[in-house]
């Protein structure tokens, strides 16, 4: 017989045969046929316990098979393959067991019930070595015994093939238990394997025998779809921890949207931590045309607490950034998988936005500074536009607008969410022409001026009072004009310089006289000219 460690139900019905072995090595008296009786009974009770275990199995394959068929079905389907072979098998000594009955009893035996199974006490040629000879081993060169011996081997062959080589123990145990080696040689001869158990055997030990053949059958059964159960889930991995977790289409939602959100429960091991790497990878098909995934360059491993990785980051750049990489895990079965993941964020300005609405204005011909920005999008998910001039964007959420004409101008704002573009609403803006600015000469715009600080001005300057643009005029052009003598006297300048005419009109006027610059005309940003108010001191 085959090597290996043997289970407790080998155990038994090799005890079992030997005792066969010993009560044939007797005189085969009538109580040692009555013993054979015994020894058939407890067989056949043992192959039914066998039976009964081997249903149990196979309604948890059908239990596993309605939870989860995809997983399940190819271990299932090689179990029932299984069944339908042994089921045959066993039939086939059944109907064997029933032929030698009827030649040593006729086919009115007793010995025989209505379901077919053999009653040992029945049969009356208990002791006749004739039946089972004259079925088993005829005709000559085509005996049945070896067309039996034939159908076991088949059946052990079939079963080890379903075996991972790997497996040696669920191989040896079928080995043994479905062993059609012939027995070894005695005195120098060899008897075959047909011979030692139908040769010269009397009715009862041939049928004992082979209910001895029925009870290995279903043994090697039993050991194969427990095999095969296993291995629904030798392939699974065991998680120790479950979690609810939530996770959101969207942490931002618009009013008028839905939330929506996937929520799920999530199994991880705490004693098995994850590899997690960050960075570039890439799809590999290997040699079994399986598809794998490695990483491309250098990778980051994100530390693992609790069975997580965690991902921490202080990104630099605005708008939306997508990173993934791959989790590697450790097979029950030893080898490791490797599985993709990729998300994104959004990163957006920290800064505080203050609108006053009742000051919401824009001038014409500048450069007005605004931003434009949603929160929880990202500046490349905006578009902005406007009704009235011209609407630009400098960088991220900065834009300038150049109205075209005074009145109003409505800014409207689109986003692309998911592919998707919808409007994110308006705003109304006051559009104003820039408030012209001051002439002034020494700083001042009226009032009192000593003679000696007048005339150490150079010219006559534009300033914005009270503006918060940063803008430029420049005076093209100004009178100067005072009374002289009861006449008055006039001396233009066609810059913003005060003239040496101009200075000896200063000179000539006496002290408390009146000195006007008007005509005062100033160039701004837009190049238009503008009329400046008169500027008027009084000499001291």
């Amino acid at each position: 017989m085959a090597g290996g460690k043997e289970t407790p139900r080998q155990k038994l019905i090799g005890m079992m045969y030997l005792v066969l072995m010993a009560m044939l090595a007797l005189n085969v008296s009538v109580e040692v046929l009555d013993a054979f009786v015994v020894v058939d009974e407890g067989l056949t009770k043992t192959t039914e316990n066998f039976t009964q275990q081997n249903e149990a199995i196979y309604r948890e394959f059908a239990r596993r098979m309605a939870e989860n068929p995809v997983r399940v079905r190819p271990w299932k389907e090689q179990a029932d393959e299984v069944k339908a072979r042994a089921d045959g098998l066993y039939d086939e000594i059944q109907e064997l067991k029933h032929e030698i009955v009827f030649r040593a009893e006729g086919t009115n035996t007793d010995a025989i019930d209505d379901d077919g199974r053999i009653i040992g006490a029945n049969i009356r040629a208990k002791e006749s070595t004739n039946p089972p000879a004259q079925v088993m081993l005829f005709p000559e060169g085509n005996m049945v015994a070896t067309q039996l011996k034939n159908s076991i081997a088949d059946f052990r062959e079939f079963l080890t093939g379903i075996a991972d080589p790997r497996d040696e123990g669920i191989i040896q145990a079928i080995e043994t238990s479905l062993d059609t080696s012939d027995p070894p040689a005695r005195e120098g001869a060899t008897v075959s394997w047909e011979r030692h158990h139908f040769y010269y055997m009397p009715t009862i030990a041939a049928i004992t025998l082979m209910s001895k053949m029925q009870a290995d059958v279903r043994n090697a059964e039993a050991d194969m779809i427990t095999y095969l159960l296993n291995q629904v889930d030798a392939g699974s991995f065991m998680f120790n921890a479950l979690e609810a977790t939530v996770i959101p289409r969207s942490n931002y939602v618009f009013r008028g949207d839905d939330f929506e959100a996937s929520v799920f429960i999530a199994a991880f091991d705490t004693t098995q931590a994850p590899e997690i790497l960050v960075g570039q990878y890439r799809e590999i098909e290997l040699e079994d045309g399986s598809i794998d995934y490695e990483m491309i360059g250098s990778a980051d491993p994100l530390p693992v607490e609790h069975g997580k990785g965690i991902y921490r980051t202080r990104p630099t750049a605005l708008g939306e950034q997508r990173w993934g990489g791959l989790i590697r895990l450790r097979a029950p079965d030893g080898s490791f998988i490797s599985r993709p993941f990729e998300s994104e964020y959004t990163v957006a300005e920290s800064h505080l936005i203050v609108s006053p609405t009742a000051m919401n204005v824009f001038y014409t011909a500048i450069d007005n500074p605004v931003e434009i920005s949603v929160p929880g999008l990202g500046a490349d998910q905006i578009t902005a536009s406007i009704n009235n001039g011209i609407l630009r964007r400098v960088r991220g959420s900065e834009y300038v607008v150049v109205p075209a004409r005074t009145g109003t101008a409505q800014v409207s704002v689109t986003a692309t969410i998911d592919g998707v573009t919808r409007s994110m609403g308006s705003r109304n803006f006051r559009v104003r022409s820039v408030p012209p600015p001051v002439a002034t000469v020494a700083g001042q715009e009226r009032g009192i001026i000593a003679r000696g600080v007048l005339l150490a001005q150079t010219g006559v300057l534009a300033e914005m009072r009270d503006f918060d643009f940063d803008l430029t005029y420049t005076v093209t052009r100004f009178t100067i004009s005072t009374s002289i003598g009861g006449f008055l006297r006039e001396e233009p300048s066609t810059s913003n310089r005060i003239t040496d005419g101009q200075r000896e009109l200063i000179r000539s006027a006496s002290r408390g006289s009146r000195v006007f610059f008007d005509n005062i005309r100033a160039v701004g940003p837009g190049g238009e000219e503008r009329p400046l108010p008169t500027i008027s001191f009084t000499l001291d």
